[in-house]
């Protein structure tokens, strides 16, 4: 037998434990040859006695050898060198890779192509947006002092841990309450799920309602977001037209008389991205297209809080008495949108199907903020800030309207919104408005080409501009330089 006590020297005083120091002297000297293919060597006790360490050693050293593919263990006749060894030099590579992680997947995926698209963000230049609410506005001292004295308080550590899937259940009343006296719902806890945000919901919504091949109306043009949604469903998108009274509900109900319409999609306050109010008339008829016909209604009402033509008319779901109504909010608008908080309401058996597909996507919403968000409604923050940003919303959009009047006669039309926090402007024919928004850019003013609203449109001649993110003074300097740039259009 081979001298192995000579062989594998051993240090206790090592780093490495003593398995990996048998491991390492036993491949080293199979791959010298002193140990060829088919070597039998010692059983785990004779090895441990010459080595003077204990037998588990020696077997987490042949196991781990045997694991690598130097050893093959056969049951009866011992341990023996492997005749195939593992490659003692590797391979060269052809090109040394480049530091850091790989550019792009060494593996093909399925790609959509209609959500590979830029997504509206807030920029550090003057920026007239897509209607974003001015986070300078938001009730952050209100909310700083709510999350904080709730993670202080010890009988809440509840609200740390896993919740209910539909939400936070103080926040379900509160915000039941909140929705009856300012917009007319009767809906109790039981009716509304929590999410994060509108567009999750709208997701969540198509996931259960919808299959492929259902026919969806939304208008023309619509909330282009929600249409990316309702085509990665696979489903098929019907064009309603909309004018100034907002959707065509007699064109919907012409398209149903010759075939099944599964859902229509609506913004009524104010349509995306037309700004436009949709009728009381238009909202009753609806309705009765919804119960006759068994449409599905989505309705979407992220700027109902902004309304500065008088009072708002209410919801489609303050009125809903066939339960064909699904309303979806969220405070992204009202607070700011870093604080993902949106509700869906509906009746209580979709909402339980709603917490069901939650589980495999979400789990919960953010139980603290949904908590924070609640005491503020209790207490009257949510209700107090609305209110002043309403009036400021409202002052801003009278000033930027006059200043587009001032400086765009001929090259700018529009009609002044009832509400929302955008104007959604026609450009003169004449203009290339991708070129101009382009030059735009080059002189620190972003806005929107219109191409993100109109994406099947050959030439857009429209956009949205938002002015409730802006002061007076920046919507002044942005409408300088849109000034300055359409003095160089041809």
């Amino acid at each position: 037998m081979l001298p192995y006590k000579t062989l594998i020297v051993l240090d206790r005083q090592a780093p490495a434990s003593l398995s990996t120091q048998i491991v390492n002297a036993l491949i080293r000297h199979i791959r010298q040859g002193v140990l060829p293919a088919n070597t039998k060597l010692p059983g785990s006790r004779v090895l441990a006695e010459l080595l003077e360490v204990h037998r588990k050693t020696v077997i987490a050293a042949y196991d781990d050898l045997t694991a690598q593919g130097w050893l093959v263990q056969h049951p009866a006749r011992g341990t023996f060198v492997s005749s195939q060894l593992p490659e003692v030099k590797p391979r060269p590579i052809a090109e040394s890779p480049k530091p850091g992680l790989a550019q792009q997947t060494g593996y093909s995926f399925g790609k959509q192509k209609q959500l590979a698209i830029p997504v509206l963000k807030p920029s550090s230049d003057l920026t007239f947006d897509d209607g974003f609410p001015d986070v300078r506005l938001a009730p952050i001292e209100q909310l700083a002092r709510n999350y904080r004295n709730i993670l202080k308080r010890g009988f809440q550590n509840h609200l740390l841990n896993y919740s209910d899937t539909n939400g936070s259940l103080f926040f379900r009343q509160q915000l039941a309450r909140y929705l009856h006296d300012s917009r007319g719902i009767p809906a109790t806890p039981d009716h509304i799920f929590t999410t994060r945000g509108s567009v999750m919901a709208i997701y969540l919504l198509a996931q259960i309602l919808l299959a492929p091949g259902d026919v969806v109306a939304v208008g023309q043009p619509n909330y282009r977001t929600a249409n990316m949604i309702f085509a990665d469903r696979g489903t098929a998108l019907l064009p309603i037209p909309v004018d100034e009274y907002g959707i065509n509900v007699e064109a919907l109900a012409e398209h149903c008389r010759e075939g099944p319409v599964r859902m229509v999609y609506v913004t009524p306050h104010h349509h995306h991205p037309t700004t436009v109010t949709l009728s009381a008339e238009r909202r009753v008829r609806l309705l009765q297209l919804a119960e006759v016909f068994g449409i599905i209604v989505l309705e979407d009402d992220y700027d109902y809080d902004f309304h500065y033509a008088g009072s708002p008319i209410l919801p489609l779901a303050s009125a809903d008495s066939a339960g064909m109504v699904v309303y979806v909010g969220s405070f992204t608008k009202s607070i700011a949108p870093a604080f993902r908080v949106g509700y869906v309401v509906a009746p209580p058996n979709l909402i339980e199907e709603l917490g069901y597909r939650r589980r495999i996507i979400d789990r919960q919403g953010d139980t603290v903020l949904e908590q924070a968000i609640a005491e503020m409604l209790a207490e009257g923050d949510i209700q107090r800030h609305l209110k002043k940003a309403q009036k400021v919303y409202h002052q801003r959009r009278d000033t930027f309207c006059q200043l587009l009047r001032d400086h765009f006669d001929d090259a700018i039309s529009f009609t002044v919104p009832d509400g929302g926090l955008a104007v959604w402007a026609a450009f003169s024919p004449a203009i290339n408005l991708t070129a101009l928004a382009a030059r735009g850019r080059e002189q620190g003013l972003v806005f929107s080409d219109g191409r993100f609203y109109q994406p099947d449109q050959p030439v857009v001649h429209h956009t949205r501009l938002g002015f409730a993110s802006r002061t007076p003074e920046e919507m002044e300097r942005g409408v300088g330089i849109l000034a300055s740039i359409l003095g160089g259009q041809p």
